[in-house]
């Protein structure tokens, strides 16, 4: 059985937003990866950009406020 972690997920409402977050976390240095939004929450897209906690303040100045749909500190 995996053991469950502490992420840091951001779903969006469009495919687009993920992808743009993606960039920026790419060209920042910033590790991290979409994923498919898990039962517990839900998103238009269907999809989050999942990373570790601790990068917060950093991812998230990244995205572009007006396609976040949520921000959450899960244990998957």
């Amino acid at each position: 059985m995996l053991q469950k972690r502490k992420w840091l997920l951001l779903t969006f409402y469009t495919t687009a937003g993920v992808m743009a977050l993606e960039r920026a976390c790419t060209q920042a240095g910033l590790p991290g990866r979409i994923v498919p939004v898990p039962r517990s929450i839900t998103a238009d897209c269907g999809m989050a950009w999942r990373c570790e906690p601790s990068l917060r303040q950093q991812v998230v100045p990244l995205a572009d406020p007006n396609e976040v749909m949520g921000i959450y500190e899960l244990e998957i």
